[in-house]
């Protein structure tokens, strides 16, 4: 360290000194102040800022910034696989284009630094290939497939075992499940298979997980282009896809259907719809026309009209709710009026009444999640077939006015209890290990096995891969002896011994049932205007089942 004449430490030594920190490394390496650029020229002739950034794979600057993403991104998105390899560079350099070799103490694990994070980073071909689609009874359908999960250490796992993260943090399978999928070859640390649960975790390590991947369906109706050109996609989106990858969806999305279907990649989604919301949803091609977009929507330049069918008679004059709407759970997707909400806007007109239900304009002025759903539950005309915020878990009242007669915790328990008895948890955008002891009294069977079950299951998948490694990759379009049945399934990646959803037989959903009466009709901006057909449910000629 510099020491100035008065006996404090110089500024360069102090950041010499506080570069070879790590976690203070990756957050200083983002900073793009000019006290940044100019400690970085005067460092940098000495090779300290300048080694770092080679350490963390980037020539330009853009390092893994704070801290370590959410648990288990998935593959392609965000993080890359740390690189696997002997010796790894320090914090030093000894000239332009050299690094010195770090050797850790005997027996020591040393950590490969983390490759740089590519922002942005979109869906490629690599990813639709993934899997494929096939259609069943009205509905669009994923087949099971290999998938990795990724991410690098969180700082609060350091100095943790794995069996401890893996017993908090994920918590949807049993210890014994972790332990066959090591004796799998499942685990990764480093690109090197995991041997033990009670390995230390390290800053920067990078762990990899593979898993049998199942998704929910959806409905088979395509995805409408309704406009393309330099600067957009717009299309008209059917109820039941997601817009992006998220929770157990990943290619029966938005993104990935008009990725692998229609060829259009790399897109931004300029706003979003719920899963279960139909119509208009605009993407740009381009980050910039992404962010004037943006901008707009900021600025309140952007229209949105909605059309939606409501229980009971909706008045006739246009209403106003301005009622300020509140988060109950991000995690279970639910929200209700509370004073202490976000202030929100919605204008409402009537367009048809039938006798029973009503056909609704709806003008959200604000963009609050659920907004539309919720301030039609305050006003006491739900959609007709809104799976939670028409649902008798509010109360006899569901909601009206904000009269709610249960807890937070009451109100989400039983939600999830209605739906986990249906086996429609998807609406709520959960899967059966979400579920935490908070979130339900249920005493449905558990899907987890013995210990005894997971050892034999373990040694059934790890022959199932070495098959898999036997097996010509044409092998699929050749009729094979029934005796070679189990190849086949492995290589389709169909069935897996050690997937607990494999061992589930769960009743598909109607098609209809899949629709919620909520549909984006119109977005209007500076410049731009684009519609969607009225659906069949807002006709006036439309009958209930």
């Amino acid at each position: 360290m510099w020491v100035s004449r008065s006996g404090w430490p110089g500024v360069l030594g102090l950041w010499r000194y506080h570069l070879q920190r790590p976690s203070f490394a990756r957050t200083w390496s983002g900073y793009k102040g000019p006290m940044a650029e100019t400690l970085s020229t005067q460092v940098g002739t000495t090779g300290g800022l300048k080694a770092l950034h080679q350490q963390n794979g980037d020539a330009g600057g853009d390092a893994m910034v704070g801290p370590p993403p959410e648990p288990l991104k998935p593959a392609g998105q965000e993080v890359e696989p740390a690189p696997v390899g002997g010796e790894h560079a320090s914090t030093a350099a000894q000239g332009p284009g050299k690094r010195k070799k770090r050797r850790g103490a005997t027996g020591e694990r040393v950590v490969p630094p983390p490759k740089k994070r590519r922002t942005g980073v979109s869906f490629g071909d690599e990813h639709f290939a993934e899997t494929s689609y096939y259609f069943e009874g009205g509905l669009r359908k994923v087949q099971p497939y290999y998938f990795d999960f990724r991410t690098y250490c969180k700082g609060r796992w350091v100095g943790h075992s794995l069996l401890h993260v893996f017993s908090t943090e994920f918590r949807a399978q049993p210890l014994a499940y972790y332990e066959a999928a090591i004796r799998a070859g499942r685990l990764h640390l480093n690109e090197e298979p995991v041997q033990d649960l009670n390995i230390v975790l390290k800053d920067n390590d990078f762990l990899r997980n593979t898993v049998h991947r199942h998704e929910p369906p959806v409905t088979a109706e395509p995805i409408r282009l309704l406009a393309e050109n330099e600067d957009v996609v717009v299309v008209d989106k059917p109820s039941s896809i997601p817009v992006h990858p998220c929770g157990r969806f990943r290619h029966n999305t938005v993104i990935f259907i008009l990725g692998k279907e229609h060829q259009l990649k790399e897109l931004h989604p300029l706003h979003r719809l719920d899963r279960l919301t139909s119509g208009v949803l605009m993407f740009a091609k381009t980050a910039a026309v992404s962010e004037r977009i943006h901008e707009q929507v900021r600025d309140r330049q952007l229209e949105k009209e909605y059309v939606c069918r409501v229980e009971g008679e909706f008045p006739t004059e246009e209403v106003t709710c301005k009622e300020p709407i509140l988060v109950v759970s991000y995690k279970v997707g639910v929200c209700r009026v509370d004073p202490q909400g976000k202030p929100c806007e919605t204008v409402f007109q009537r367009l048809s009444y039938n006798g029973h239900s009503s056909v609704v304009q709806c003008r959200p002025l604000t963009g609050r999640t659920h907004q539309i759903r919720v301030h039609l539950q305050f006003l006491g005309h739900p959609i007709l077939n809104d799976p939670i915020y028409n649902s008798a878990a509010w109360g006899p009242s569901r909601g009206r006015g904000g009269h709610i007669p249960k807890t937070d915790e009451e109100l989400l328990r039983d939600l999830v209890a209605e739906h986990q008895a249906k086996q429609s948890l998807d609406v709520l955008d959960l899967c059966e290990g979400d579920l935490s002891p908070g979130l339900t009294d249920s005493a449905a069977p558990s899907s987890e096995l013995g210990k005894d079950n997971l050892e034999e299951l373990a040694a059934a998948a790890q022959k199932m891969e070495e098959v898999v490694e036997a097996v010509p990759q044409d092998l699929d379009t050749i009729a094979l002896a029934p005796e070679k049945a189990i190849e086949t399934d492995v290589m389709n990646q169909e069935t897996d011994p050690l997937c607990a959803e494999c061992r589930l037989v769960r009743q598909d959903p109607l098609p209809q049932d899949l629709v919620m009466f909520l549909h984006a009709l119109r977005y209007k901006g500076p410049g731009f205007e684009y519609f969607s057909p009225m659906p069949a449910w807002a006709q006036d000629d439309w009958q209930e089942d």
